[in-house]
């Protein structure tokens, strides 16, 4: 598959897509298409989820690996290929070889998670634990190709990728032609650049807006640079799209075909998880779920209908139970407080009588009774409750404080 220039020929391109539209069939699944009630109450419209968190693999990752390998020369295809990825575009690239005949090897940071790093073996690549970050493996990989002959395959910056991912936005306007708004969320741009191509070659009406988390927006800063620009240390939950630089391919696309970018908080991150868990019922993992997370921090800001893409659901246990107990504190599901109380018997069961009262469920107490900062006749309690929600949490804080009890914090 040839790749085409954006300028004119957005036609050509839109047939590009197209083209790796049949190559899929058979090999990525059509997702499924969800509405959400609580969403579209918030947003006054409707709001549709589409699904790629359930596809193969776990991720939209699939379809642009396949498109990528499938497009090479035969000589190519016998001289393997390799990657470097903490997860979703390893195990893409991992099934995609295996259906085409084609050795893989991946290589992954120390440290990543154990599960990933199965179910990419379980895919048949031969895995290689390498650096401590990601620009590390990337380098790797980088230098195994030069010494191998393998074809290196990027997780978003190639045209084969991009146009693969753009089969997405197909789906998106055969099963939802009344759209009139698409959020994807956007790390190195590969799923947004394709997205934004396919869709605004066929409908340009429809707005397509890119989801960064705020400790790792590069697009913001190199769109108003008019190049790609690398933002140091990038810091987010959100893995998927914990990405440094745009891609140079997908940046040119973007800012043709993608409306607007917009960023949002850790808290907002894994509150749309806890959504997602909680409302419809799907496992999504901090980067599939950025979209959600932008129309929960502004749901007046999007016209409807809507259609945010949960693009992958690849998330290790353990940081699932850590962002769920995150997910849950933001959105005023446990409540921590410290106060001072006398120090006398039976004081803290009459605390504790106070939020029992309340409806409080008591998670964890730490009782401080000898601290310089304390006097004769005081003691210090350190609360960590379950609550129902922000009224409930400023319910249990004015009992306390009607029960005569001074919340330090």
């Amino acid at each position: 598959m040839s790749f085409r220039t954006p300028d004119p020929l957005h036609r050509l391109m839109l047939d590009d897509v197209r083209g790796a539209q049949k190559m899929l069939s058979g090999v990525a699944r059509t997702t499924a298409m969800e509405g959400s009630r609580h969403l579209s109450s918030l947003v006054g419209a409707p709001v549709h989820l589409k699904c790629e968190n359930l596809q193969r693999t776990g991720s939209f990752k699939l379809r642009g690996a396949y498109v990528r390998i499938a497009g090479l020369r035969p000589e190519e295809r016998a001289a393997g290929v390799v990657a470097a990825s903490a997860g979703n575009h390893a195990q893409g690239v991992a099934l995609a070889s295996r259906l085409l005949g084609v050795h893989a090897t991946v290589f992954m940071p120390v440290g990543a998670p154990l599960p990933k790093v199965a179910a990419t073996r379980e895919y048949g690549a031969d895995v290689r634990m390498h650096g401590h970050v990601v620009d590390e493996t990337l380098a790797a990989a980088e230098r195994y190709a030069r010494e191998t002959g393998a074809v290196f395959i990027h997780p978003f910056d190639h045209p084969d990728i991009i146009v693969g991912q753009g089969t997405v936005g197909l789906e998106i306007l055969e099963q939802c032609p009344e759209v009139r708004t698409i959020l994807v969320g956007v790390g190195g741009g590969g799923l947004a650049a394709g997205v934004g191509l396919a869709v605004k070659s066929v409908r340009p009406d429809v707005k397509v807006v890119g989801v960064q988390a705020e400790g790792a927006a590069a697009y913001p800063p190199s769109l108003a640079a008019g190049h790609p620009v690398a933002v140091e240390a990038p810091v987010t939950m959100a893995d998927g799209i914990k990405v440094g630089r745009p891609g140079d391919v997908p940046f040119a696309l973007v800012r043709e075909y993608v409306d607007e970018i917009v960023t949002v908080s850790e808290d907002a991150l894994s509150s749309a998880l806890l959504l997602c868990l909680e409302r419809a019922k799907l496992l999504v993992e901090p980067a599939g779920a950025s979209p959600v997370a932008a129309l929960l921090s502004d749901p007046k800001a999007f016209r409807g209908p809507v259609v945010a893409v949960l693009s992958g659901g690849n998330v290790d246990p353990l940081l699932l139970q850590r962002i769920l107990r995150h997910g849950m504190a933001a959105g005023g599901r446990y409540l921590s407080l410290r106060l001072r109380v006398t120090d006398r018997p039976g004081a803290l069961a009459t605390l504790l009588a106070v939020l029992t009262v309340s409806d409080a469920n008591v998670l964890d107490v730490s009782h401080v009774r000898t601290d310089p900062r304390l006097g004769l006749t005081e003691a210090e309690v350190e609360l960590h409750l379950e609550t129902k929600g922000p009224e409930h949490c400023r319910e249990v804080a004015d009992a306390l404080r009607d029960a005569g009890y001074t919340v330090l914090d």
